[in-house]
């Protein structure tokens, strides 16, 4: 494995300021790519790319999906480092309870 190539992929700025804002907090955040894109001011398509890297890389995992207009967004946190850095399940998990908060306060916004 070329370390190098590992650890120069996973230090993009924005992959470095996506880890940073769903790690705050004790217990770290939860935060969908949309969150992200407004509070890190990127743009969706770009910021939901790197959250992919991230997760395949076993640095994100999904913690809730929920059905948005047809679509479904997914909610990510950082990985728990226990885990040594093995990927999560990539199968479908329900909405977390903060997941539901936020989509209440965005159709009340709308």
């Amino acid at each position: 494995m070329n370390w190098e190539l590992l650890a120069r992929s996973n230090t993009h700025p924005l992959r470095v300021s996506i880890l940073e804002v769903l790690s705050l907090d004790d217990g770290g955040r939860t935060l969908s790519p949309k969150d992200l894109s407004q509070e890190l001011q990127a743009p969706l398509s770009t910021v939901n790319y790197h959250v992919t890297e991230l997760r395949h890389a076993g640095l994100l995992e999904i913690v809730g999906e929920e059905q948005v207009r047809g679509a479904i967004e997914h909610f990510y946190r950082a990985a728990d480092s226990s885990r040594n850095g093995k990927r999560s399940g990539r199968g479908r998990k329900r909405a977390t309870q903060g997941g539901r908060r936020k989509a209440a306060a965005r159709e009340g916004r709308r």
